[in-house]
């Protein structure tokens, strides 16, 4: 198991203890994937713009293919930050609207559950963009893992509706939020490492 994989473990499974010794519901839980989320979004911008040598093959905007150049990569970059936020500003307007904090401590209890996700993620960010600059990763593939993270908060809003503290609930989402985090580290991880592995190789 690599270590960022780990930390997504250790940092989802603190989450998850601290909304059952709350006795939250699974909205409750759902703010603190909300900012992994937001987390997650901002390290793929950063990744994209950090980026040296990239390929845009298959990716297209508007029927034509997307140059592989820094406007082009500035582009995917600003666009998907709009994209992605717009999304996000969804969920929190959703949050704000049916699951507000319960009690004053909440805030801070949420800001330190970001706080150990975002060591986690710039681990792995780190490790990405390393291969990153010894390959030739492709840009639309970067852009498009992080919308995996919008699958679990999808399944969250379906399932808070009517369902108040259950602790069968909270596992069951943590684990989906969890293995999804892990699908993705891995993903990204391998697609770095392929690039960097493809660059090396000598031509024929």
């Amino acid at each position: 198991m690599s270590p960022s994989a780990r930390n997504l473990i250790l940092s989802n499974a603190a989450t998850l203890w601290l909304a059952i010794a709350l006795r939250a519901d699974i909205g409750w839980l759902m703010w603190p994937y909300w900012v992994q989320s937001v987390i997650i979004g901002w390290y793929a911008r950063k990744r994209m713009l950090h980026l040296g040598k990239f390929s845009t093959k298959g990716f297209k905007s508007g029927g034509k293919p997307v140059p592989e150049t820094e406007k082009g990569k500035r582009w995917a970059a600003n666009f998907f930050a709009l994209h992605y936020g717009f999304f996000h500003l969804g969920y929190l307007i959703f949050l704000l609207g049916g699951h507000l904090f319960r009690n004053a401590s909440d805030p801070a209890l949420l800001l330190a559950c970001g706080v150990s996700y975002l060591f986690s993620q710039r681990q792995t960010y780190e490790v990405q963009h390393a291969a990153d600059l010894r390959g030739r990763p492709n840009l639309g593939k970067i852009m498009a893992t992080p919308y995996l993270r919008i699958v679990p908060m999808h399944l969250g809003m379906l399932l808070c509706g009517g369902i108040g503290f259950s602790i069968g609930a909270l596992i069951l989402f943590a684990v989906l939020k969890t293995a999804t985090d892990i699908g993705l580290d891995a993903i990204d991880r391998r697609m770095a490492e392929r690039g960097a592995t493809t660059a090396s190789k000598p031509a024929a």
